[in-house]
C-alpha cells in the first residue's frame, strides 16, 4: 500500500483537521501532544515493520527475538527451546553450520522473518491474532512449520499478540481471553521445580524432576511465597545430607543432589516441606519423562549410572506398581510422562486407576492430533503446552480449547532453554488454565514468569481469583 493509499484510506486529511479542531475547542497548553493523542486513538494500528535478531536463551544458545512495530510501538518477544524435538512437534530451524554455535544458530529463522514473513505482515492489524498466525501457516506450508521455523513463526506470533493488546489498550490476559472466549481470568497454580534429574541435570536420577503445588495457599503471592520458602528450606536440608555441592542447580533452577533413587528425592522434599510447616498445603508432582530411558519395552531407571545401567529394567507393570505405592507413601498429585511416548497401553491402564494427575508431555507434544487419540482413548487426563511445539498463539488456544472441553487439566510450561520472555505467564491467565510450570523459584528467566503473575493479581486486584485448590478443576 503506497503513502496516499494508506492517507486517503484512513481518510487522514479529515482525521487531522477534527484533531486540530478539537484541540483548539479544549484551549489546551500543549496542543501538539493533544493532536497526536488523538490520533493515535483515531487511526486504527497496523504493522509497519517486523524485525528480528539471534538471542541467546538461558542455555546460551541461540534463539529468535522478534521486535513488531506498530503505531502505538514497539512489541518484543523470543521464543524458547527444549532439549530435544520430537517427531509430532514443530521444529525450529537451525543453521547447522559446526563452526558457529555448534550448528545452532538462528539466522536462517531471522532471515525468514526479515525477508519473507516482515513483507507479508506490514500493514496487518494486530488485532486480528488468527489470521496473522494464519498467514505464517500459509506461508510457510510445512505442517510442522520447517521451511520459515516454528521459533521464528512463535516469536512474530507472540510480538503481534502483545501488539493487539497494545491496540486495544487492555492488558495481554485480558486480550488472550477475547481472542479465546473466555470469560473468567483465573491466576494459576504454580507447579515450582525443586529437585532436577533426567536430561536436565548431571546427577545419577533418571526421572526428570520432583515439583511442588501449593495448593493450600489462598493467593499467588502466598503461593509464590511457599515455593520460595520450601526451596530454601531443601537447600538446607541437601548440604546437611550431600553438601554445598549437592545444591548446584539444574536447567530448571532445581537442585541436583546426587541421587539415583526416585524415592530419596522425594523424602528430601517432604522434610523441606516439613520444616515450612505448610505440610498439607503443599503436595507434590513428579515430571518423569520415562521416554528418555525407555529401551524397547523396558524401562531403564539406572540409565545415567555406567556400571548398573541396564541391570534393572523395568516393565510397564513394574512402573505401574511403582507409581501405586509412591502415590500411597508421598502426597503426589500429579504424574507427566509415566511412560515412553508411544506406551499407550500402560498410560491408558494407569489414568484410569484415577491415582493422580496424568499429565501428557512427550504423549501428546501439544499436537492436535495426538491430543484427539488421547482424549478419545482416556490415556491421560491434562495437557502440558508448550508453545513452542505448536508453534502459534492461535493453535495453542484451539489446543487448550479441546482439552477444557475434555474436562483435561492444562499445564501451561516453560521449556529448559527459557528466555525473560513471561508471555506464558499473561497466556495462562488469559486461557484461565489451572497450573502453570515455570521451573524453580530461582533463576531469572523462571522468576520473569512468576514475578509477571504477581503484577498481574495485583492488577485484577479485588477481581484476582487464585485458583486454589480447585487446581484439577
Amino acid at each position: 500500500m503506497s503513502v496516499q493509499e494508506y492517507l486517503d484510506k484512513h481518510l487522514l486529511s479529515r482525521r487531522i483537521e477534527d484533531a486540530v479542531n478539537a484541540a483548539v475547542r479544549s484551549k489546551i497548553s500543549d496542543p501538539v501532544l493533544f493532536i497526536s493523542n488523538h490520533m493515535r486513538k483515531a487511526v486504527p494500528s497496523v504493522i509497519t515493520k517486523v524485525k528480528a535478531r539471534q538471542i541467546l536463551d538461558s542455555r546460551g544458545m541461540p534463539t529468535v527475538e522478534v521486535d513488531l512495530h506498530t503505531n502505538k510501538g514497539m512489541f518484543r518477544a523470543s521464543s524458547p527451546s527444549g532439549v530435544s524435538s520430537g517427531m509430532y512437534e514443530a521444529i525450529d530451524l537451525r543453521d547447522g553450520e559446526k563452526g558457529t554455535y555448534l550448528g545452532n544458530g538462528v539466522n536462517r529463522a531471522v532471515n525468514n522473518i526479515n525477508e519473507k514473513i516482515s513483507v507479508a505482515l506490514v500493514g496487518m492489524d494486530p488485532t486480528l491474532q488468527s489470521q496473522i498466525d494464519q498467514v505464517m501457516i500459509d506461508l510457510d506450508k510445512a505442517e510442522n512449520k520447517s521451511e520459515l521455523g516454528a521459533n521464528a513463526i512463535l516469536a512474530v506470533s507472540i510480538a503481534a499478540c502483545k501488539a493487539g493488546a497494545a491496540e486495544k489498550e487492555v492488558p495481554l490476559h485480558k486480550h488472550i481471553a477475547d481472542l479465546s472466549g473466555q470469560t473468567s481470568l483465573l491466576l494459576p497454580v504454580p507447579v515450582f521445580t525443586l529437585i532436577s534429574g533426567g536430561k536436565h541435570a548431571g546427577n545419577n536420577l533418571a526421572i526428570q524432576e520432583i515439583m511442588i503445588l501449593p495448593v493450600g495457599s489462598k493467593t499467588f503471592e502466598e503461593a509464590l511465597q511457599m515455593g520460595s520458602e520450601t526451596y530454601h528450606h531443601l537447600k538446607a536440608v541437601i548440604t546437611e545430607t550431600y553438601g554445598a555441592h549437592g545444591c548446584n542447580v539444574g536447567e530448571d533452577g532445581g537442585f541436583t543432589p546426587n541421587i539415583s533413587s526416585l524415592r530419596d528425592g522425594l523424602d528430601l522434599v517432604q522434610k523441606a516441606i516439613g520444616k515450612t510447616g505448610y505440610n498439607e498445603k503443599i503436595k507434590i508432582a513428579v515430571g518423569v519423562s520415562a521416554t528418555e530411558f525407555c529401551i524397547g519395552t523396558k524401562y531403564d531407571l539406572d540409565f545415567k549410572t555406567p556400571n548398573k545401567s541396564g541391570q534393572n529394567f523395568k516393565s510397564g507393570q513394574d512402573m505401574i506398581d511403582m507409581y501405586k505405592e509412591l502415590c500411597a507413601d508421598y502426597p503426589i498429585v500429579s504424574i507427566e510422562d509415566p511412560f515412553d511416548k508411544e506406551d499407550w497401553e500402560h498410560v491408558k491402564y494407569f489414568s484410569g486407576l484415577g491415582l493422580c494427575q496424568v499429565v501428557g508431555d512427550d504423549l501428546l507434544m501439544s499436537n492436535p492430533k495426538r491430543i484427539e487419540r488421547a482424549i478419545q482413548e482416556n490415556a491421560c487426563n491434562a495437557l502440558l503446552l508448550k508453545v513452542n511445539q505448536i508453534g502459534t498463539v492461535t493453535e495453542a488456544i484451539e489446543v487448550v480449547k479441546m482439552a477444557k472441553d475434555a474436562q483435561w487439566g492444562v499445564v501451561i510450561s516453560q521449556r529448559s532453554g527459557e528466555t525473560e520472555d513471561s508471555f506464558i505467564s499473561d497466556l495462562s491467565v488469559g486461557l484461565a488454565t489451572s497450573q502453570i510450570k515455570a521451573g524453580a523459584p530461582c533463576r531469572g528467566e523462571r522468576l520473569a514468569k512468576y514475578n509477571q503473575l504477581l503484577r498481574i493479581e495485583e492488577e485484577l486486584g479485588d477481581q484476582a481469583v487464585y485458583i486454589s485448590e480447585k487446581w484439577r478443576n
